[in-house]
């Protein structure tokens, strides 16, 4: 059936019960939540109990059970949320239907018109004509520009003042009937196809047609919902919004928006973790239903960080957000940021993208900054923030994207924004933050403190192979000198990058005499040999900052020929110990235990 084939009369529409509708939708809304509830009991209770209780094959074999009836809950949960919305949806367009209807049929009321079963509307004689002042015949005005009695046979004689009146009434309640048969057409193809697999598993494939499945219930929820999330509100207005809606309200953004509500800065932290563990299956049943190397590449990191959600890990990690947009988004604490005192986020640089690489190696990096944080105080999280689209450049540091300022200016207005949500969701008075910068990542930080007030709630900086942040002074980070740390391996090339100015006086020198050429200009380019590509070095003595010590780290050229290892080892507490508890000892507000060295 097609909506220019259904049979619907405003009858019809008019006793439609959408109260009917939205009990079914509470019915379907019911079943979600026990597959929720019984989803989050196997993974905070069962799954937690047997690892730490039970060892051997059979325990491995039963954690694989629960995971997989965990899997299929969540599918439950999902499917059955989608369809709770979908009849919500359509109750909630029926009725605005149902008011253009009555408000018609109201005007035809009091007129005293009468609305015959097909929507024509009859109207009585009225009004005099010019010649013999009788009054004028009524008539029936159905659907159409031009009803009998609306327009004059000829300038003689007026239009009976009712047609105008009778065709705006039938045009109204036709219109009502006819989108409304529209949206009816439209959520019974939607519902149809929510439906599931036969048997007791849910198949990867399943959660491609799920993504699918959410993909159509958003578009048809935008007027229902979609518009009244306060995407450019502020973090603070935002937490106000999802704490004034209803738990009601609550379960249907995060069933049918897990997208935008686990992304949304200012949302509570065990909010956005359930909607984006949601969300990062329906990712993973989207990229699998493609076959670019871009789906490829996010797919493995995103299977990764599923993996790592489903180990257990300690500190407990929470997924804060997830996307594809872009070269990928994730953002992930160990730890909860709304209630530990002392809150760490890293932003990583160059080559960073959603990916094996990075679900890998950056969240350890998190993971291990947490764990020693923890040793310090327990109340402690770490965060790794891949929330901006960081350059690529497979040669390092040769590409246009990585030597400019624009990822990192716009990178840094996201990351405000980020820690702008955990300063109002922290529930602890006066928490203790640290912004970590790595590589370009140091840059972004960097931009970041220059926009608006500084970054939000943050106490501390760290800067670890900084090719420079942007300014030439620590005090202009807006922090305190005194609470700016760097760390700068001797053997970090990235960190002895040249100024701008030397690399373009270095050129000119070069052309005009050589490498002794080169080398003379750049000095004169650079006396105090302490400015990088993004400002001055960090770890020099004029810009200011407290240096921390670290690993020399391997030479560039060795004898296993070219290694940049020296840039990537110091949150590794096995490469480099000193300078992973120093990043540690700084996030647990406990920086007055280093031993500073002096700078550059």
């Amino acid at each position: 059936m097609t909506p220019a084939s259904s049979s619907l009369t405003w009858a019809q529409l008019r006793d439609l019960k959408c109260g009917e509708l939205e009990g079914a939708a509470d019915g379907w809304g019911k079943a979600s939540n026990r597959a929720d509830a019984g989803r989050d009991r196997i993974e905070k209770q069962l799954l937690n109990g047997l690892r730490e209780t039970q060892q051997g094959e059979a325990a491995e074999a039963a954690v694989g059970r629960l995971r997989q009836l965990g899997r299929n809950l969540q599918y439950v949960y999902t499917e059955c949320g989608l369809v709770r919305t979908t009849l919500n949806s359509l109750a909630h367009e029926m009725k605005a239907q149902q008011r253009v209807l009555r408000d018609a049929l109201d005007d035809a009321a009091a007129l005293k018109f009468t609305v015959h079963a097909d929507g024509s509307v009859t109207y009585p004689e009225a009004g005099a004509g010019l010649i013999d002042g009788k009054p004028l015949a009524g008539g029936t005005a159905s659907e159409g520009p031009t009803a009998p009695g609306l327009l004059p046979p000829s300038g003689l004689v007026a239009p009976n003042p009712n047609a105008a009146k009778a065709q705006d009434i039938a045009d109204r309640v036709t219109t009502a009937v006819r989108t409304a048969a529209e949206i009816d057409w439209r959520f019974a193809g939607i519902l149809r196809k929510l439906k599931a697999e036969e048997g007791l598993k849910v198949p990867d494939r399943t959660w491609t047609d799920a993504a699918g499945d959410a993909a159509a219930v958003r578009d048809a929820a935008r007027g229902y919902l979609k518009e009244g999330i306060p995407r450019d509100a502020s973090p603070a207005a935002r937490r106000e919004w999802w704490a004034g809606l209803t738990d009601e309200q609550r379960e249907e953004y995060l069933a049918v928006y897990p997208d935008q509500i686990g992304n949304l800065d200012g949302i509570p932290s065990l909010v956005r973790d359930a909607a984006n563990r949601d969300n990062l299956q329906l990712l993973i049943g989207k990229l699998e239903g493609r076959d670019d190397a871009k789906a490829e590449t996010q797919l493995a990191g995103l299977r990764e960080i599923d993996r790592q959600l489903q180990a257990g890990r300690q500190p407990p990690m929470f997924l804060l957000g997830i996307g594809d947009e872009g070269n990928g988004r994730a953002i992930v604490s160990f730890g909860n940021p709304d209630t530990a005192r002392n809150v760490s986020a890293y932003v990583p640089g160059l080559n960073t993208s959603l990916d094996e690489e990075f679900a890998k190696g950056d969240l350890k990096r998190a993971w291990d900054t947490a764990k020693g944080a923890n040793k310090y105080d327990h109340s402690s999280a770490a965060i790794v923030w891949l929330g901006y689209d960081a350059p690529q450049s497979p040669d390092g540091f040769d590409s246009l994207d990585v030597m400019g300022d624009e990822r990192a200016v716009s990178g840094g207005g996201a990351f405000n924004q980020f820690m702008g949500g955990l300063s109002v969701t922290n529930e602890n008075e006066d928490p203790h933050m640290t912004a970590i910068g790595h590589s370009y990542g140091s840059r972004t930080v960097g931009a970041a403190t220059q926009q608006g007030g500084g970054i939000p709630g943050v106490d501390d900086i760290v800067l670890v192979g900084s090719p420079g942040v942007g300014v030439d002074r620590a005090e202009d980070l807006g922090v305190g000198k005194e609470h700016v740390f760097v760390g700068a391996a001797e053997n970090d090339v990235v960190t002895k990058l040249p100024s701008k100015q030397q690399s373009a006086v270095g050129a000119v020198g070069w052309a005009a005499a050589g490498p002794a050429g080169a080398h003379l200009l750049g000095e004169v380019a650079d006396r105090g040999d302490d400015d990088l590509w993004f400002g001055k070095d960090p770890a020099s003595e004029a810009f200011g900052a407290r240096r921390f010590p670290v690993d020399d780290g391997p030479q560039l050229v060795g004898g296993k020929g070219v290694s940049i290892d020296a840039h990537s080892q110091y949150f590794d507490p096995q490469r480099d110990a000193v300078s992973a508890d120093s990043i540690a000892l700084i996030t647990a507000g406990r920086a007055d235990k280093i031993k500073m060295e002096e700078s550059r």
